[in-house]
């Protein structure tokens, strides 16, 4: 069984990516430049917010668990081509879709149902994330 500062380790981890993220499309939400980036632009701003909340989910359950959230992002990568955005971005969720499924085992093992459910459902919006970056390469 995780031990608990395990888990409340990962889920600052969480945290500093979904801050790190919120910035960077929002930023590229911003820097977007050329015909392309008008429609890309609203998706960049639209995933941004989302991955705000999930920083805030995240924190409120930390925060309840006994932890302190986080406030240091992880690196931001921002600027260059709109594909560069936009692959960077699919990167990123990548890799939150490696660490939320590690965080729902940590959670199934501790016997936390509710920290559980939450990852289950921030796992399913990156993937939608994920899939949506993975179309505008196309």
């Amino acid at each position: 069984m995780p031990r608990k500062s395990n888990l409340n380790d990962m889920l600052n981890k969480a945290i500093a990516r979904e801050i790190s993220v919120s910035i960077q499309y929002m930023w590229h939400h911003v820097m977007a430049k050329g015909i392309n980036a008008p429609p890309v632009q609203d998706i960049f701003k639209e995933i941004a917010i989302v991955e705000m909340k999930h920083a805030e989910e995240i924190a409120e359950r930390l925060d309840y668990l006994g932890g302190e959230p986080t406030t240091k992002p992880d690196p931001i990568s921002v600027g260059g081509t709109l594909k560069q955005m936009i692959t960077a971005d699919k990167k990123a969720e990548e890799e939150a879709i490696r660490l939320y499924k590690q965080i729902v085992k940590a959670a199934r093992e501790a016997e936390d149902h509710t920290t559980r459910r939450l990852f289950e459902r921030i796992l399913a919006d990156e993937e939608e994330h994920h899939n949506e970056f993975s179309g505008l390469l196309e």
